[in-house]
């Protein structure tokens, strides 16, 4: 797929990986739309001149993905503002405390609201639009935690470990209409989701428990997801990004 002058749906797209993917898309000349619970992003004034640099459009729209009708209407909203909708990066999510006997009912239930609910409405508005152009993009951010047993995370970890399923699912059941779904599973990025380590566990994870002993950043994880996008013969796959974290054994 050339992303010049395709329309982009980024949820999540105000913060971390999804404004990095942002940027990315921006500078690839597409169209986007950023859709976030804070709607609009002070953190990445760049975004702008971007924009004007590669002849792009960024939009931002205030949307929580736990909610179906808000996802319906964001779908709307943005093909009735562009006239389509070609690509759909789901990044949006957020960490989820607490094990088997800490967790709560609630947060429970929002875990997978957030990051599994979410797509199904969100699948099941863009797919028709894709699918009347003759070809499409989904890409998932699940995350290196749902592909290994992590403490305290339990919520997060199943939710996320879903996601590759889900991608693939997907990638079966809209092949015929050439609507290419993959999932992308970081491991420990530098975002503000990472904020709650002490610097003890940043050392830690530098030192013990990534292989190539450097976080990964946004952008590394961004450029992953361009390549997802603009490669017309990849689809129900999980691609790790994670240093080689999950892959060692000592």
């Amino acid at each position: 797929m050339n992303l010049q002058g395709k329309v982009c749906l980024v949820t999540g797209g105000t913060s971390g990986i999804g404004a990095a993917t942002v940027q990315k898309l921006a500078a690839k000349g597409a169209h986007i739309v950023a859709a976030s619970r804070r709607g609009a992003s002070e953190a990445y004034p760049e975004l702008a001149t971007i924009a004007e640099k590669y002849g792009a459009t960024i939009q931002f729209l205030e949307v929580n993905v736990a909610d179906p009708e808000a996802c319906r209407n964001c779908v709307d909203q943005v093909v009735v503002n562009f006239g389509c909708i070609d690509v759909l990066v789901h990044s949006a999510g957020g960490a989820v405390r607490g094990g088997l006997y800490e967790i709560t009912e609630a947060d429970w239930m929002s875990a997978f609201a957030v990051h599994v609910h979410s797509i199904f409405y969100f699948a099941r508005a863009v797919a028709p639009h894709m699918a009347k152009q003759g070809e499409g993009a989904i890409v998932l951010l699940g995350s290196a935690a749902g592909l290994r047993g992590c403490l305290g995370s339990l919520a997060y970890g199943v939710a996320k470990g879903a996601l590759p399923q889900f991608a693939r699912s997907l990638a079966r059941e809209l092949a015929d209409q050439r609507i290419r779904v993959n999932c992308v599973s970081p491991g420990v990025i530098r975002t503000p989701f990472q904020d709650f380590l002490t610097p003890e566990q940043a050392r830690n994870n530098i030192e013990n428990r990534i292989p190539l002993h450097i976080e990964g950043r946004p952008e590394d994880v961004a450029e992953l997801i361009i390549t997802l996008i603009e490669n017309d013969f990849i689809t129900g796959e999980n691609f790790v990004i994670d240093g080689g974290m999950t892959m060692r054994i000592v």
